[in-house]
C-alpha cells in the first residue's frame, strides 16, 4: 500500500485501523465512587511517551475511564524540548513504540505523511523536536485523555463504595479517586536524579545537573568541567562549547570509556517479552552486566564535541572533592586539582522511593532487589541492589506483608523497572511489548475484583440470538 500523502488520509487510516481492530468491543467496567465521589478506573501520572502508550494500550482493552496527568505544559512534557539536548533519538529510526505496532500509528507514516517517503530514506536519526510533535498528535488521535499542568502529590489507599481498593491521589487540581494507579514518570519514578554530595554542596550558582535548566549563554568565554562520559554528559559539552565555552572538559570516572552500547544487542523479542519472566539468578546477572557497562555515547556524539578544539576529555578522573575558591570552582581528581568557572554532573538517577512525595505512605515497605535477592559476590552491586522488586504486573512488592498492602495496586512504568524486566519502562524500542504487558497487568486485577459483580450479570444474562417458532414445536 502506498504511504497517505497528507496528514488527513494517514488519520483516516488511523480511524479506520483502530475500527478493524477494536474487538472485542463490549464495555466490562462499571462506574465505581468513593465517599460520593467518581473513581477513575486507571490514574496514569506522567504524560510521556511511556504513559501515553499505557493509556493508548488500556484504551484497547476498553478501559476508557482513565486519565493521564503531567505536571508539564502541553508539548513539555518528557525531555524532548527541555533538558534533552540531545539533537535527535538515540533510538534507530524504524524502531516501534506507543503505536503498539499498528502501522498507522508509527512515526514513520506520521513523518512520511508530513515531509514525504524520499525524506524519510534520507533521515538517518529521528529529530527530537519531531518526535515530540508525533506524541502530540498520538495521543490526539488515539483520544488519550490528558490533563496538563496538573502536579500528583500522595497516594493513599481508599475504599469505593461497593468494598473495592482503591486510591485517593492528591494534586496540585484538588483530590483525585482511582482504582489502579500507574507511574509513567521516566527518570524520576521511583527516585531522583543524582550528583556527588560534594558537588550537590556547592552553591548553586557553580553547578547543574544535565536535567536543569542551565543558562549556556552565560557559560560563554567560561571554563566548563562536565562528570561522566554518557550521552547527556556528551550532549551537555556540546552546548557549552556550541554556545561559546572557553574550554570544555569531560571527566570519566573509568580509565577506558564506553563505546559498546549494550542495549543495541538485547533489542530482540526474546529478551524484551520474557526478561521478566526468568529466574532473579538470571535477571540479576544479565542486568547487572548491562548497568555495570552504563550507557554508552554514539559516534554522533563524539563528533559533535571533536570538532571543536578547546574540548579535552579526562579518562580515569573521577570527582573526588570540590571546593569554591576565588569565585571559581577547584576540583579534586586522581590527576590533580582542576579548576573550572561551572560544572555539570551528567550522574543520572538513584533509586529511593523515599525521595518520592507520592510515596510517602509506603516508601519504606517497597521490597528492593536487595530484600528479595543475594547474588554472588562477584557480582555484587548496592547501586542495583536499590531498585524496586516488581510483581510480574510492575506493580509494587511488600518488603513486609500486610503493613501496606494496598501498593499492589501501584505499577511502575519508569526507569526503575530495568531489574525487574530489562529496558522495559525506559526504552521506545520495548514499549510494544512492554506496555501491553502493563496493561494487561491492571485489566487483570480490574477483572479480578470484579468477578462478584461480573457472575451476577452473567446469570441475569438472558439476551436471545434465536426466536424460535412455537407453532413448530412438536407437541409431547
Amino acid at each position: 500500500m502506498p504511504a497517505p500523502r497528507t496528514l488527513a488520509e494517514l488519520e483516516a487510516d488511523v480511524a479506520r485501523d483502530l475500527d478493524l481492530t477494536g474487538h472485542p468491543r463490549a464495555p466490562w467496567l462499571a462506574e465505581k465512587r468513593v465517599a460520593g465521589a467518581a473513581a477513575l478506573d486507571v490514574l496514569i501520572i506522567g504524560g510521556g511517551q511511556c504513559g501515553v502508550a499505557v493509556a493508548h494500550a488500556l484504551k484497547r482493552d476498553k478501559v476508557d475511564n482513565i486519565l493521564v496527568l503531567d505536571r508539564a505544559g502541553q508539548g513539555e512534557e518528557g525531555p524532548w524540548t527541555t533538558y534533552g539536548r540531545m539533537r535527535t533519538l538515540r533510538s534507530l529510526k524504524d524502531m516501534t513504540g506507543p503505536d503498539l505496532r499498528l502501522p498507522s500509528l508509527t512515526y514513520q507514516s506520521w513523518h512520511e505523511a508530513n515531509f514525504g517517503t524520499d525524506d524519510w530514506a534520507a533521515m538517518r536519526f529521528i529529530p527530537k523536536e519531531l518526535w515530540n510533535d508525533y506524541l502530540l498528535w498520538f495521543r490526539r488521535v488515539t483520544g488519550v485523555p490528558v490533563r496538563n499542568g496538573v502536579e500528583a502529590g500522595l497516594i493513599s489507599p481508599a475504599t469505593t463504595e461497593d468494598g473495592l481498593p482503591a486510591f485517593r491521589v492528591e494534586t496540585s487540581a484538588g483530590p483525585l479517586h482511582a482504582r489502579k494507579v500507574v507511574l509513567a514518570t521516566g527518570q524520576e519514578g521511583i527516585g531522583g536524579w543524582w550528583m556527588p554530595e560534594h558537588i550537590a554542596a556547592l552553591p548553586r550558582a557553580f553547578r547543574a545537573h544535565t536535567n536543569e535548566v542551565i543558562d549556556f549563554a552565560a557559560l560563554r568565554g567560561k571554563v566548563v568541567a562536565v562528570l561522566g562520559a554518557g550521552a547527556s554528559a556528551f550532549d551537555n559539552a556540546a552546548v557549552a562549547l556550541e554556545q561559546g565555552a572557553a574550554e570544555v572538559h569531560i571527566f570519566c570516572r573509568r580509565a577506558e570509556l564506553m563505546v559498546v552500547q549494550p542495549y543495541r544487542w538485547l533489542t530482540f523479542a526474546g529478551f524484551l517479552r520474557h526478561m521478566g519472566e526468568m529466574t532473579d539468578e538470571w535477571r540479576w546477572r544479565f542486568m547487572s552486566h548491562v548497568l555495570g557497562m552504563r550507557e554508552g555515547f554514539a559516534q554522533d556524539h563524539y563528533d559533535r564535541v571533536k570538532r571543536f578544539t578547546n574540548f579535552r576529555l579526562h579518562t580515569g578522573a573521577e570527582w573526588q572533592a570540590a571546593r569554591v575558591e576565588g569565585g571559581r570552582v577547584v576540583l579534586t581528581t586522581p590527576q590533580g586539582e582542576f579548576t573550572a568557572d561551572y560544572c555539570i554532573t551528567g550522574t543520572g538517577v538513584r533509586m529511593d522511593a523515599s525521595l518520592r512525595p507520592e510515596l510517602a505512605l509506603c516508601a519504606g515497605n517497597i521490597a528492593t532487589w536487595g530484600d528479595r535477592y543475594t547474588p554472588p559476590a562477584a557480582e555484587a552491586n548496592p547501586r542495583l541492589a536499590c531498585y524496586p522488586y516488581l510483581n510480574a504486573d510492575s506493580a509494587f512488592e511488600e518488603k513486609r506483608p500486610g503493613e501496606t498492602p494496598w501498593i499492589s495496586g501501584i505499577h511502575l512504568f519508569g526507569i526503575g523497572t530495568t531489574m525487574s524486566f530489562g529496558p522495559a519502562g525506559s526504552s521506545i524500542n520495548a514499549m510494544a511489548i512492554s506496555a501491553p504487558r502493563v496493561a494487561a497487568g491492571i485489566t487483570r486485577n480490574l477483572f479480578a475484583e470484579d468477578m462478584p459483580r461480573l457472575y451476577a450479570e452473567l446469570c441475569a444474562y438472558d439476551e436471545k440470538q434465536v426466536h424460535v417458532d412455537a407453532a413448530r414445536l412438536a407437541a409431547e
